[in-house]
């Protein structure tokens, strides 16, 4: 596979073709440096090519909950295989460690954890594997990600998707488009809502959600800065914990994985975004386990301030995790 010719293939969409390419090209040039032979990756774009004209003949429908796809194509090894050469693991570090024992603990006495987590890149679950996978195997490989639209309807990341247990919600940042749809999409979140509770209440489960509802992007000085959390979403998936009457905890978890697989700069309605990628070291930290009852603000007689007190006391703390692992601070 010297070029991507051979990829021109009359059945893609010219936006399809087009991303595609540039994703090609770009995860060479990022590799180039390295002295990594083409050879060495060439039959996962081989594969990946022949699962997005899957997807763009026959699109693979998620359900509300879709559990990971692992036969007679295993699609977890493949997203993790795709990523594993842009992660420089000499240079990566996961924090926290002793939080990652305890939520293991949990999910063997059958509780549940759930991760309020900053998000970055696509292929964020992926990130998790690889670095959670050598010392902590099953932890991420069973992790339930909490997906939006486009991760389960662009072609080029729905192979990726497949291969994750996901809780596919409609984020409040697309749900109005396109309008006609806006019903549909209120009816398919409470399902999934419906099978979260579920889930939950038959314990021993992990679920990672990002409270910001998208990625995280540059400010106008150029620094990427954690986005911020919704205090609904947050109150969601507390209540939803409650319900389901199992011992739930919360963690905050920061990462850092921007510079692998930068998202657009500016956030797209409509589907098929340039990929960009980048070799290089990335990061993942989970602090303390947070007090959801007791926390800066909590006293507050509104309720909707107490909420936004909550996700701001979490964000900072995601934030402030997320600094440190860029710093290399992080103990």
């Amino acid at each position: 596979m010297a070029n991507s010719s051979k990829f021109d293939q009359t059945w893609m969409p010219e936006k399809v073709k087009e991303n595609f390419h540039s994703f090609y090209h770009g995860y060479k040039k990022a590799l180039d440096p390295h002295k990594v032979d083409p050879a060495s990756y060439s039959a996962w774009f081989d594969d990946f090519l022949a699962l997005i004209k899957m997807q763009v003949t026959t699109p693979f429908i998620f359900q509300p909950y879709h559990e990971k796809v692992r036969y007679p194509y295993d699609y977890y090894k493949f997203g993790n295989d795709f990523f594993r050469l842009l992660v420089d693991k000499k240079g990566s570090t996961v924090h926290g460690k002793a939080q990652i024992e305890e939520i293991i603990a949990h999910k063997k006495q059958g509780h549940n954890v759930i991760l309020l987590a900053n998000h970055q890149i696509e292929a964020d679950p992926q990130a998790i594997s690889l670095l959670l996978d050598d010392q902590y195997p099953r932890l991420a490989e069973e992790m339930i990600f909490v997906a939006g639209e486009r991760v389960v309807t662009d072609p080029l990341a729905v192979p990726f998707s497949m291969g994750r247990n996901l809780l596919c919600i409609y984020s409040k940042r697309y749900i109005d488009h396109p309008p006609e749809k806006k019903a549909e999409k209120q009816h398919h979140n409470k399902r999934a809502m419906e099978l979260m509770r579920i889930l939950l209440q038959e314990g021993g489960k992990c679920i990672y959600v990002a409270p910001s509802g998208g990625r995280d992007r540059r400010n106008a000085e150029g620094v990427v800065e954690v986005a911020k959390f919704d205090p609904q979403s947050i109150e969601m998936f507390y209540l939803m914990a409650q319900k389901a009457k199992t011992p739930t905890y919360f963690y905050p978890m920061a990462l850092a994985t921007y510079d692998m697989f930068p998202p657009p700069e500016t956030v797209q309605i409509e589907l098929g975004e340039t990929r960009v990628s980048k070799r290089g070291p990335i990061h993942l930290s989970i602090g303390p386990v947070i007090d959801m009852e007791l926390y800066p603000g909590y006293d507050h007689p509104d309720k909707h301030q107490r909420r936004g007190a909550r996700a701001d006391h979490i964000w900072t703390q995601v934030s402030n995790d997320y600094k440190m692992l860029l710093k290399g601070n992080l103990s």
